[in-house]
């Protein structure tokens, strides 16, 4: 067996994904919880020639019983109580998942005891984690090895039961003294909020504690960055990961980088923000950008604003977002196995040449170096006759010049708040053109034809270069282009799911890192990925899109400068 080329498997993709969207292939409302069960499998075309190796995946999106009153201290016994009825719906999911031949699930964090709680009142929820590195150990087989550790037994039951791997996210605790350990708190323990990942048998095979905790109180910060990962017969090694972590390099761009991890399981409890973080929408750029598959489970919280996941691979997805129901669902999917070492014992191919933060650039018959797949050219366009990057005014008229009438006016700058970052924007003033737009020394650069008139709807093209510090402090290089939420500029930046206008485009930045994590998001919460992707000689990452068949809400090129988190 040999492995499929990446051309190829994309081909395939995006015919498959197209009639998926087109017949709503598998989608089963299950009663009485109506959970919705998505069937998606990518290498099963008879006429498709030998696949890589593949495995079946799924995520379970849950809605959360949630304790009314998390600032009070229940006491164990009630908390446990408050937990099984959480873990009731998580034997139930596991059954579905496993009836559709899952290998591995995957459940949200926070899933199984809620969250906003204090040190104190989340004392009740505790269980003792042990380090699976150190200690073997089956609590559905063992379960009288460690007292209190209720939880734990039944989650590793409900692997054995139904014979797949399963992660999970959980409060776990580590017995200290505060006497000898300056770390340790005065009530004689650490609290993490811990991801535990169980065997088919019901063995305890990895935990991770999660080390960028987002508000959370009742929550320690791992004193050491662990990267933690496991290993399956059936799709080689997955790395872990929690929530807010995929913002910054350590654990989740390390475990891709430094171990050559391809593979990503992903409990989260995340609070969507367009227009550039909802949640299904950053976890499709970070599968694109650096080459791997992620398995994202996110809780349900219509109210907190709280969905979206999905089984993501760099060119293959299915996923879901619902801001108005108020039920779980189960994803399911079939994808190809990304792990080096599986894919050279199956077809004695390495796999995927796709390198992470490497882009995709995709070469048509006949193509020279001069244009990409679109006829947009590849190289000079946003450089002046001095071979410097063009400035905002360099293509433009400016006030009583009287020597440039051939040249349109220079078009309005103005600043407006995107994600609570002070953003500088021009907007697209003509049914096609081209834009520069600079803030600091990142100049973001677009060349764009539109299917509707400008007056239709307000799109405008922004830069961001700084330090963000609100709801968490890292440092960002953002060029992006949205749709307006209404005709004035000031609604640049807001947040909306839907847009009429198909934009065909070319984007790029001159960005100082290589971590920039390409999206692009259609009306709808539609997932997108570019055409083609990558840097060029001269350092500027750029993707190019044409022939959406959704309106365009946002396409952004979001880059991570992680060594200027601190400055």
């Amino acid at each position: 067996m040999s492995a499929l080329p990446y051309s190829l498997a994309e081909t395939l993709y995006r015919q498959q994904r197209a009639e998926y969207q087109n017949l709503h292939l598998g989608v089963i409302i299950m009663s009485p919880l109506r959970l919705a069960i998505l069937w998606l499998s990518l290498f099963t075309s008879p006429s498709a020639p030998t696949a890589l190796p593949s495995y079946v995946a799924a995520v379970y999106e849950h809605l959360v019983v949630l304790n009314t009153n998390p600032g009070i201290d229940l006491g164990r016994r009630a908390a446990l109580a408050h937990m099984q009825k959480n873990l009731d719906v998580f034997e139930e999911q596991a059954a579905l998942a496993a009836q559709q031949g899952a290998q591995i699930l995957v459940f949200p964090e926070d899933a199984i005891q809620g969250f906003n709680f204090t040190r104190a009142s989340i004392a009740g929820y505790l269980e003792l984690v042990p380090d699976p590195t150190v200690v073997t150990w089956n609590p559905c087989s063992e379960p009288a090895r460690f007292s209190d550790t209720e939880v734990l037994q039944r989650l590793s039951c409900m692997a054995q039961k139904n014979s797949l791997y399963l992660v999970a996210n959980m409060a776990g605790l580590q017995v200290c003294n505060s006497t000898t350990d300056a770390h340790c708190a005065s009530d004689g323990r650490y609290q993490f909020n811990t991801d535990v990942v169980f065997s088919s048998d019901g063995t305890l095979v990895a935990r991770y504690r999660k080390q960028n905790l987002y508000f959370e109180a009742a929550f320690d910060t791992p004193l050491e960055m662990e990267l933690v990962t496991f290993s399956t017969p059936f799709a080689g090694r997955f790395g872990v990961f929690t929530c807010f972590d995929i913002m910054f390099r350590e654990p989740a761009v390390a475990l891709v980088e430094n171990l050559g991890v391809k593979q990503l399981v992903y409990p989260t409890a995340w609070m969507n923000q367009l227009p550039l973080l909802a949640a299904v929408q950053f976890q499709r750029s970070f599968s694109y950008a650096a080459a791997v598959t992620i398995l994202a489970a996110n809780v349900r919280a219509a109210s907190l604003g709280m969905t979206g996941s999905g089984i993501f691979t760099p060119w293959q997805e299915v996923h879901q977002h619902d801001m108005v129901g108020e039920t779980g669902r189960l994803l399911v999917s079939r994808v190809p196995v990304l792990d080096p070492a599986v894919i050279a014992r199956s077809t004695g191919s390495t796999g995927l040449a796709w390198l992470p933060f490497s882009g995709h650039r995709k070469r048509e018959p006949g193509l020279d170096e001069a244009g990409d797949a679109h006829g947009w050219p590849r190289k000079g366009w946003h450089l002046d006759d001095q071979a410097k990057p063009r400035s905002m005014e360099s293509d433009y008229c400016l006030p009583g010049n009287d020597n440039c009438n051939d040249r349109p006016a220079r078009p309005v700058v103005f600043t407006s708040i995107m994600m609570y970052d002070n953003f500088t924007l021009v907007p697209l003033q003509d049914t096609e053109g081209n834009l520069t737009v600079c803030d600091g020394s990142l100049c973001c650069h677009l060349l764009f034809r539109r299917s509707t008139a400008p007056g239709t709807e307000l799109y405008a093209l922004g830069a961001f270069q700084g330090l963000h510090v609100v709801h968490g402090t890292y440092y960002l290089e953002v060029c992006a282009l949205v749709k307006c939420t209404g005709p004035d500029f000031a609604s640049c930046g807001g947040e909306t799911e839907h847009a009429q206008t198909r934009i065909d485009f070319r984007l790029e930045g001159n960005f100082s890192t290589r971590h920039v994590f390409p999206g692009i998001l259609g009306s709808g919460m539609a997932l997108d990925i570019p055409d083609e992707s990558g840097r060029e000689s001269d350092n500027w990452f750029y993707m190019s899109r044409t022939g959406m068949t959704a309106g365009l809400v946002t396409a952004t090129l979001y880059s991570r400068v992680y060594e200027k988190d601190n400055s």
